[in-house]
């Protein structure tokens, strides 16, 4: 499972030195805060395999397909890989920068989940009896 505390622990404290970095050194200030997202999502991944393990069990029992469980998979790393890299690119004061690399998240986890659109729409065609 995921240890809160732990993650709540080391953020604050690579905050607090980050923070106090940037007062000298500004660039090491910005190293430490990504190097600090870097373990923390190291730490979440490590629940990964238990809440794949839940979420295919759900698949079976529904008997949905388990090609769901990966676009949701592959959707949400997206989702975290766009989020750290637009976070990292707003501590180094580029706001800018970040929300084009979010655009690019928002446009790439819509380009993954269309088959799932595809699907579900052929599937609502199907109830209503136009298909």
């Amino acid at each position: 499972m995921i240890d809160l505390l732990a993650i709540a622990g080391a953020a604050v404290t690579a905050a607090v030195l980050a923070v106090t970095l940037r007062r000298y050194h500004a660039e090491y200030g910005m190293l430490l805060s990504i190097l600090a997202g870097v373990c923390i999502l190291a730490m979440l991944l490590q629940a990964l395999p238990a809440v794949m393990s839940q979420i295919s069990s759900l698949l079976r029992a529904a008997s949905l397909p388990e090609e769901y469980a990966l676009i949701l998979f592959k959707a949400l790393g997206l989702c975290w890989l766009a989020q750290f890299a637009a976070d990292s690119c707003r501590d180094a004061g580029e706001g800018a920068l970040a929300s084009k690399v979010e655009l690019a998240g928002k446009t790439a986890v819509l380009l993954t989940v269309l088959p799932l659109f595809s699907a579900v729409g052929e599937l609502a065609l199907g109830l209503a009896g136009g298909g």
